[in-house]
């Protein structure tokens, strides 16, 4: 509770304090240019970093081990393409959104039509996942009949902290990332101590890292071999999650170059700063996201080498049936009140802020790109400052309504799975308009409409009825029995197929189409230079990846 009044009245505080009279769209959707490089990328780390990570990755830990992880380190990587390629043209076209830069680049058809797409999407899966996984970890700890009564507090905080604008996200953000991170260091070091403790070791986290291994080594290998009519469903099940070394061909670099390079919520908070600020935000963004598999995946793992051995029991089936996404809460249950207290601010803090920066970006789309853009041409800055603010009331409430029966069915498959497969229905078709259109410039508005609408129309295909069509094993792809009954192909593979035929489909309309694009960027020489400290943290983060996949591979 003392965390919850103490982040309101920052958050007030800094309303206040940076408050200058009447509100512009820039200062209200972008902090005006006022967020410094550390307030970027722990803005963007907090934002990312919720429900779906602490519940939905420890779940997956618990089920597959270290390989997912994969999701954290590749982002590292896609935030230096990000830094380095992507925003110095976003900064050029001087943009607030992206539905804008694909308005500048194409025409307002797609603009309208991503528009509608990204919202969707935001309300009815991200928020969704955030908010139910969120309260199912709460209340399993807090206990009792609390689901709902912690959906409505997370709501009702998340509205508190967004509503004063971008400046308030994310300066709260700072003091949310630096609350989940320690206390998410301190669980996971209570977890290791946990299984330290289990197996006799005397305790500490060295001895309980070093138990994991040798308890648990099929949950430390990056890749899983492909299976074979012999392999046993549970090894099936992991490839279809991750699918060995064939995910780092196809869609790890889709997800998470859509998700870092052409999202709004993340992009957002760098899209008001000078090149260089944001670029040193972001690589900071990346630095810390190397250090969040220890916080997010190793408690699960510790869950699944415990829950083997005897422990756990009760906890992990605390909601009526055997559930890996209670990994976190049920390491969370051993804690001492007081480092409790800590873990569950970090866990709040991750929910709160990934919540606020989700809702903020709804609020900037439909105010900027389909508000003032179709149903108020004539809106005051004033007037669009407060369809933001009711804009991220109604979003909020609807989430509410889809999260308070699991109307969309989040539990029954693993959070994260959920939030990785239902996004990239529709990634390959951004990624291939946001890559082309930003570096090619024959591509035409045309290839790029047909191209979303490919994208998506492949994904549906490929992950729901190319096996029954095509057959199980083509030279494209190979499908696997998920246990249902049925045939399937791993959804990251599937993101790769829809991208390469998206892309070859939006090359072969471009060629067909007008000689040049008559919007297409320009880039000039020096555009994608980089300053020595930038070179330098490049340097970093690409020496730390090499020794994390030296050690795992």
């Amino acid at each position: 509770m003392l965390y919850l009044v103490g982040v309101t009245a920052y958050g007030y505080y800094i309303y206040q304090s940076k408050k200058k009279g009447e509100q512009s769209t820039k200062d209200y959707f972008l902090a005006e240019g006022s967020l410094t490089w550390w307030a970027i990328g722990a803005s963007m780390i907090a934002s990312n970093i919720s429900a779906e990570q602490f519940i939905g990755m420890s779940g997956s830990g618990f089920k597959v081990g270290v390989a997912v992880a994969a999701y954290e380190w590749v982002a590292a990587i896609v935030l230096i393409i990000v830094a380095v390629f992507f925003m110095p043209v976003f900064l050029k076209e001087k943009i607030f959104t992206m539905p804008q830069f694909l308005e500048q680049r194409y025409n307002s058809t797609l603009s309208l039509i991503m528009s509608i797409f990204w919202l969707f999407l935001y309300v009815l899966v991200n928020l969704t996942s955030i908010l139910y996984l969120g309260a199912l970890a709460l209340s399993n700890l807090v206990g009792g009949d609390t689901f709902h009564v912690i959906i409505v507090l997370l709501a009702l905080f998340s509205i508190l902290i967004s509503i004063g604008g971008m400046k308030v996200v994310g300066y709260t953000d700072v003091v949310q990332v630096v609350v989940l991170v320690v206390g998410g260091l301190v669980t996971t070091y209570i977890a290791l101590s946990l299984v330290s403790d289990k197996f006799g070791l005397g305790g500490g986290a060295i001895s309980g890292f070093n138990a994991l291994m040798s308890k648990a080594p099929d949950h430390f290998h990056m890749i899983f071999p492909k299976p074979t009519a012999n392999t046993p469903q549970v090894d099936v099940d992991k490839y279809l999650s991750l699918p060995g070394i064939a995910m780092y061909l196809a869609g790890q670099w889709i997800v998470n170059l859509n998700y870092w390079g052409c999202n709004q919520y993340i992009t957002q908070r760098a899209l008001g700063a000078d090149l260089h600020t944001a670029r040193t935000g972001i690589l900071f963004a990346a630095i810390l996201k190397l250090m969040m598999p220890v916080i997010v995946m190793l408690p699960g793992i510790a869950a699944y080498v415990l829950y083997k051995n005897g422990s756990l029991q009760a906890e992990m089936s605390s909601t009526g049936s055997f559930n890996s996404d209670n990994a976190y809460s049920a390491i969370l249950t051993f804690l001492p009140n007081g480092l409790k207290g800590l873990s569950m601010a970090a866990l709040t803090a991750a929910i709160v802020a990934s919540m606020a920066g989700k809702v903020n970006s709804i609020s900037t789309i439909f105010t900027l790109d389909i508000y003032k853009r179709y149903l108020n041409t004539e809106a005051t800055e004033k007037k669009q400052v407060w369809v933001g603010r009711l804009t991220i009331l109604a979003s909020v409430v609807i989430s509410v309504a889809l999260t308070w029966k699991d109307l969309l069915g989040i539990g029954g498959e693993g959070g994260f799975q959920f939030i990785q497969k239902y996004t990239g229905f529709i990634s390959p078709g951004i990624l291939a308009i946001f890559l082309l259109g930003l570096f090619w410039k024959r591509t035409t508005a045309t290839a790029a409409i047909v191209g979303v609408l490919a994208g998506f129309v492949m994904s549906v295909f490929f992950n729901n009825y190319a096996p029954s069509v095509l057959g199980n094993e083509t030279l494209l792809y190979t499908a696997f029995p998920n246990g249902r009954g049925a045939y399937e192909i791993p959804f990251l593979i599937c993101m790769g197929l829809s991208f390469a035929i998206t892309m070859l489909l939006m090359v072969a309309i471009s060629l067909a189409g007008p000689r040049v694009s008559a919007k297409a960027i320009e880039l000039q020489p020096g555009l994608f230079r980089v300053s020595r400290q930038t070179l330098v943290l490049i340097v970093i983060i690409l020496l730390l990846l090499t020794a994390l996949y030296t050690k795992f591979w």
